[in-house]
């Protein structure tokens, strides 16, 4: 009788919790948002590529208060907000905008498993935008400046013996009023702009740690010498300290390899299975940090053996390849946006069901456009094959732009403060994703937004990860640099810059709209290049464009990205319309076409 008292004491409890958070406004939202439960909210581990056994969410209901800049914590927070999603969201539960005036504070508590006294316990942000500060009971234990990586703090001098650990964060976040990365977020949004994401939107969580033990793992195929490269970064290491990696080929072990901490691991591999979109095949891995004979830190992760290079083919063209094969990467436009939760997806089926409709729209690649995910749709696309170029968020001010000529004169004069807050948060975008095969290409620049020492920046990207190519300016004022010409051109296809030096692809085109009822953001104002009355002709248009790019391939585009998988807010554009309940395209003809779009490069 006593057990029976108890679940159901729990079960009430659930349902009082649950009768607190509702998804707020009258917008459009997922089928996924049904599924939201504060209870447990994206539970899945966040960090897929260096995976440990124990770890422990703290997403959920925490309080929140929005307040002037500059006060003091508050005495009385304004309710409760479900993390991750971001205040401004309807999945929050808030739905209220806050801006460069106002500072927006959480507070929650947590207790840490009586199996882990003997740890240090790191406390993780998936992506917190923009600056952040943290206090664990009472104690400011660190801040962090960036809107798309993660970062964590070893909490353990601050943890308190048998109590609730209180956890406190502050957000300030400029949106539109800063010059810091920011992508499509603007106070105002209308047309191709969009509404602010200010605080929280990953995960947060804890995990247990020896003193010693693996931070951070990088890998680094070599296709063309069979090895896999992997540094092991280890924290706490002394003398004699080893680091072990076992490799497995589905549950069979196929090599295991040592050395001392701090030296790359070339392993050597039989039998070679090479990673494509069409068999995206993955090398399981166990990384151990031995000391004095004993296993102090364990992780599991994995690995791909591709490889992404350029070359000029038998008519004088310069090709992107794949495993040193010629290969024409197409794809769209993916902004990662989401009616419900804004720059968060609702649950992680509904990430991974983007890149699975893509895939079936015969796609073999996504541009990321002016945002970074969360870790678990990079494992995603590495998974089920799909390649990415990662663009990074767009911020600061536009100079003139110019693209359709070769323009080598008005960049964007940055404040030193400004081009600084970039350099910082690029290179840590390309540090944290580094590991992801998926990702092909990097992109520093979109359309001349914020473009500025175009030269210098692509070289500097080139010479941070010179295993990708690096398209210097997507669709911007275009410079004789970086490995890649990209061009945009809407509606349709057209090549109208040509480079007999590096790759030419058509980085963006189409906007085909069609505005559903019932599935709009907004009842009037939306916004397509063009626009259309129902599915049949936005499928005619999509195939008669396909058919002028099939030509262009063979006079010399390497890629192609189509504008764009859903629509978003007031573009009306997508494939699927912004709640993903409809298909906007006849799904089957348009795989049809890209195929032969894709194909055209091996009929030149």
């Amino acid at each position: 009788m006593k057990n029976k008292i108890i679940v159901l004491l729990f079960l009430f409890l659930g349902y009082i919790t649950n009768a607190q958070w509702k998804p707020q406004g009258d917008k459009i939202k997922t089928k996924w948002a049904a599924q939201v439960d504060p209870n447990k909210t994206l539970p899945e581990y966040p960090r897929p590529i260096m995976e440990r056994r124990q770890w422990k969410n703290l997403n959920g209901l925490w309080n929140y208060a929005i307040q002037d800049l500059g006060k003091t914590a508050p005495s009385k927070y304004d309710g409760q907000i479900l993390v991750p999603f971001a205040v401004e969201s309807s999945l929050s539960g808030v739905m209220k905008q806050v801006g460069a005036e106002k500072e927006l504070w959480y507070s929650t508590t947590f207790s840490i498993d009586s199996g882990w006294k003997k740890k240090n316990i790191l406390l993780h942000f998936g992506a917190v935008d923009w600056k952040t500060e943290v206090w664990i009971n009472n104690v400011k234990v660190g801040s962090h400046t960036g809107g798309y990586t993660p970062f964590s703090f070893d909490i353990t001098p601050f943890v308190k013996k048998g109590k609730n650990q209180k956890l406190v964060v502050k957000v300030w976040d400029p949106s539109n009023d800063g010059p810091q990365p920011r992508g499509k977020q603007v106070k105002n949004p209308e047309g191709i702009w969009y509404t602010p994401v200010t605080g929280i939107w990953q995960t947060v969580w804890i995990e247990p740690v020896n003193k010693k033990s693996i931070t951070n793992l990088k890998t680094t195929p070599n296709v063309d010498q069979n090895s896999i490269s992997i540094k092991a970064d280890v924290v706490g290491a002394q003398e004699g300290d080893i680091i072990e990696i076992t490799v497995f080929d589905g549950g069979k072990e196929i090599a295991n390899e040592k050395a001392v901490v701090g030296e790359n691991l070339d392993i050597t591999l039989n039998n070679l299975k090479l990673w494509s979109p069409e068999s995206p095949f993955l090398y399981q891995t166990k990384i151990s940090l031995i000391s004095n004979d004993k296993v102090i830190d364990e992780v599991k992760s994995y690995f791909a053996m591709r490889k992404i290079s350029s070359k000029r083919d038998e008519f004088g063209i310069i090709r992107m390849q794949l495993n040193n094969k010629d290969y024409f990467q197409f794809g769209p436009l993916d902004q990662g946006w989401w009616p419900d939760g804004l720059y968060t997806a609702p649950t992680d089926e509904a990430l991974k069901y983007d890149i699975i409709k893509t895939k079936e729209l015969g796609f073999n690649m996504i541009r990321k456009h002016v945002k970074v995910e969360p870790e678990r749709w990079y494992t995603h696309c590495d998974e089920l094959g799909i390649l990415v170029w990662q663009d990074m968020p767009s911020g600061d001010e536009q100079p003139t732009w110019q693209n359709k000529t070769y323009f080598e004169g008005n960049e964007l004069k940055r404040t030193a403060k400004s081009e600084e807050i970039y350099k910082k948060e690029w290179a840590a975008i390309m540090d944290h994703l580094y590991s992801y095969p998926s990702i092909v290409v990097w992109v520093p620049f979109n359309e001349a937004w914020g473009q500025f020492k175009t030269v210098e920046i692509t070289e500097w990207t080139k010479n941070h990860d010179p295993s990708r190519l690096t398209n210097s300016s997507s669709g911007g004022n275009h410079f004789q640099t970086g490995d890649i010409l990209d061009l945009h051109n809407y509606p349709g296809p057209e090549m109208y810059l040509y480079d007999a030096r590096r790759v030419t692809v058509l980085g963006e085109y189409g906007g085909i709209g069609l505005p559903l009822e019932g599935h709009l953001w907004r009842a009037n104002d939306n916004w397509g290049y063009v626009k259309f009355k129902n599915e049949n002709e936005v499928t005619a248009e999509y195939i008669k464009y396909a058919q002028i790019l099939k030509n262009y391939v063979k006079s010399g585009f390497s890629a192609a990205v189509y504008t764009q998988t859903t629509d978003v807010e007031g573009e009306v554009n997508g494939f699927m319309t912004y709640d993903r309940k409809v298909d906007k395209m006849d799904f089957k003809k348009v795989k049809d076409i890209n195929t032969e779009v894709i194909n055209a490069l091996n009929h030149k």
